[in-house]
């Protein structure tokens, strides 16, 4: 089958596409499914520094969507022909206050979705929902479910509070701005890009302001609840200080480095929340997919190119030049 894998040099030297990668038989408990499309994630570009040139060449992808084409022993919740979406998050059934031993990402170091094919587990397996496109199904999963435990598992969202979003852009960004509006909240973003303000506000963000200004001041007095933070280094003790005393933190990325200074003591006396989140259970899964039945959310979606032109997708992910999913055309 086609595949982009990554195989004998670190990060993107070692990017190709092979036409020859062979096929995986399901086994018992498994599926097959030949897939339509698939969706490029940040962590398809941090996984090309993790694999080391000499182990054994691996399809990257985490998200994908397809139709199931044959299946082995004990499966019964999808049958050949069923139109599917895939959770990567393998091997986390219930939800817990963290992933279990065990838990593993699709995508490395098992093959992932920048393939004709993926056999995953059956239990990550689940039926599409008919209002979205292959293309929104395609990039929805991964994305959509750390969004989804980042919001309401660990931050408790409700109806009324006010959440900022720094860094708006990136498909988990966008994920949480749709949440958080559709669940009641007022939704607060920053970014660099003016393009990608503008969109945030057309989506429904209250105020969008400049990653370089000051927050405080730009908010208006206008304290927030909740703050979801992704971005790191940069950005962090400015995120603290949008927060009212007793508001909450969720981190669950560091693109812009991972080591934090931080007064202590205003923490403390602030009496703030610190909470870590990563991905999600199937559990939450499964009611984020309730969730976005419910209010009818799409993606928001970027360009979708062929699986072919895999060098110039991952090349504007990397330079941040995208706003919402960024998808693959499979079949």
């Amino acid at each position: 089958m086609k595949a982009v894998v990554h195989k004998d040099k670190k990060g993107f030297a070692g990017l190709t596409q092979i036409q020859d990668m062979p096929q995986t038989e399901p086994k018992k408990g498994e599926v097959r499914i030949r897939l339509k499309t698939a969706g490029l994630n940040h962590r398809d570009l941090f996984v090309l520094d993790r694999h080391d040139p000499e182990d054994p060449p691996f399809v990257i992808g985490s998200d994908g969507a397809g139709i199931v084409d044959t299946t082995g022993d004990n499966v019964s919740a999808v049958s050949q022909g069923d139109e599917v979406m895939v959770n990567p998050g393998l091997y986390w059934e219930k939800n817990s206050d963290a992933p279990p031993s065990g838990f593993e990402v699709l995508g490395f170091p098992n093959n992932g979705t920048f393939a004709e094919y993926v056999t995953v587990p059956a239990s990550a397996v689940v039926k599409k929902p008919d209002y979205l496109s292959w293309e929104e199904a395609g990039v929805f999963s991964l994305a959509a479910l750390t969004a989804y435990r980042a919001l309401f598992t660990r931050g408790n969202l409700k109806a009324g509070m006010n959440v900022f979003i720094p860094g708006i852009g990136s498909g988990v960004a966008t994920f949480l701005l749709l949440f958080a509006q559709a669940a009641g909240a007022k939704v607060y973003v920053s970014s660099r890009s003016e393009e990608k303000r503008q969109t945030a506000l057309e989506l429904g963000a209250e105020k969008a302001l400049d990653s370089s200004e000051d927050w405080k001041k730009g908010l208006g007095g206008c304290e927030m609840d909740l703050v979801i933070e992704c971005v790191g280094a940069a950005t962090f003790n400015k995120s603290l200080d949008t927060l009212r005393k007793g508001g909450t933190i969720v981190t669950f990325g560091s693109s812009t480095g991972d080591k934090v200074e931080m007064d202590l003591r205003k923490f403390f006396y602030g009496q703030y929340n610190l909470l870590g989140s990563t991905m999600g259970s199937h559990e939450e899964y499964i009611q984020m997919l309730d969730f976005i039945q419910t209010h009818q959310i799409r993606p928001v979606m970027d360009r979708v190119y062929d699986l072919d032109d895999y060098e110039e997708a991952f090349k504007r992910l990397e330079e941040a030049k995208q706003l919402g999913k960024i998808a693959f055309k499979i079949s």
